[in-house]
């Protein structure tokens, strides 16, 4: 990574065995100039094994031409995902922020969820928004936009399974149906009802948890969660950040209609 006045250069590479979108989340080193804000990239469908390059512009700047291979300074010394103040191959009249790589995760790009651009094969969009939080609750909601051609049949809840930073299943997390099961007044707590989603028709669900923590037994931070709209449906892999204290639980909103 490196960064100057003007722009900040980073390398992603994907060590698994299929393709994955990679999402990194920069911020602020806490030394330097600060940034005015947090910045996010994405790479999508890295190949296995491959590494690649992106820029993101700083403070309004425009984006330089692309770097020929091997120009990406590194720099010893230096702290894990911390740029220092001076870093960046290029001259800039503007004072290089302190920055550093906050978070890095990634889902396999079949498993990808989409909230636009072209529609999956499975003919419908899954994803989850950025949640709410307050005293401990925690609240994601999961969408559902049918971008295909034919209806669509919801009755009862979204399959979900609670996955770690390296994609595998999480022991001792009850899955339970309905968020009234977590708390009440969310939104979440609707019984399950049979209805159709016509193409272009939208629905919703949501996952409620709190983050409570005691002594007994250690938390639970899973990054990740695979969810089925339907059972045997294509899987969607999206990223609510499940920091489940030591609760060991996960309500599960049933599906609703969306808009009109």
């Amino acid at each position: 990574m490196a960064v100057n006045g003007d722009c900040l250069e980073y390398e992603v590479t994907n060590p698994g065995t299929a393709a994955a979108d990679v999402s990194v989340l920069f911020g602020w080193s806490g030394s330097g100039e600060r940034l005015s804000d947090n910045l996010s990239a994405v790479q999508r469908g890295v190949a296995p094994g491959a590494s690649v390059r992106g820029r993101l512009p700083l403070a309004g700047a425009p984006v330089p031409p692309d770097l020929p291979v091997g120009a990406l300074p590194t720099f010893a010394g230096v702290p894990d995902g911390v740029v220092p103040r001076s870093a960046g191959p290029s001259a800039s009249s503007r004072p290089a922020p302190g920055v550093k790589v906050v978070q890095v995760r990634s889902v396999p790009t079949a498993e990808a969820p989409s909230e636009g651009g072209a529609c999956p094969a499975s003919g419908v969009r899954v994803y989850a928004d950025r949640g709410d939080a307050a005293m401990g609750l925690r609240v994601v909601g999961l969408h559902l936009e049918n971008c295909g051609t034919a209806e669509l049949v919801l009755d009862g809840y979204p399959q979900v399974q609670v996955l770690d930073g390296a994609h595998a299943p999480v022991t001792g997390v009850a899955v339970l149906e309905g968020g009234a099961a977590i708390a009440t007044g969310t939104g979440a707590d609707a019984p399950p009802r049979r209805f159709t989603v016509p193409p272009g028709g939208k629905a919703g669900s949501a996952l409620v948890w709190r983050n409570t923590n005691d002594a007994s037994s250690d938390p639970v931070n899973a990054p990740y969660a695979r969810v089925r709209a339907t059972p045997g449906s294509a899987p969607v892999m999206v990223t609510p950040e499940l920091d489940l204290g030591t609760t060991g639980r996960l309500g599960v909103a049933a599906w609703t209609p969306e808009g009109p």
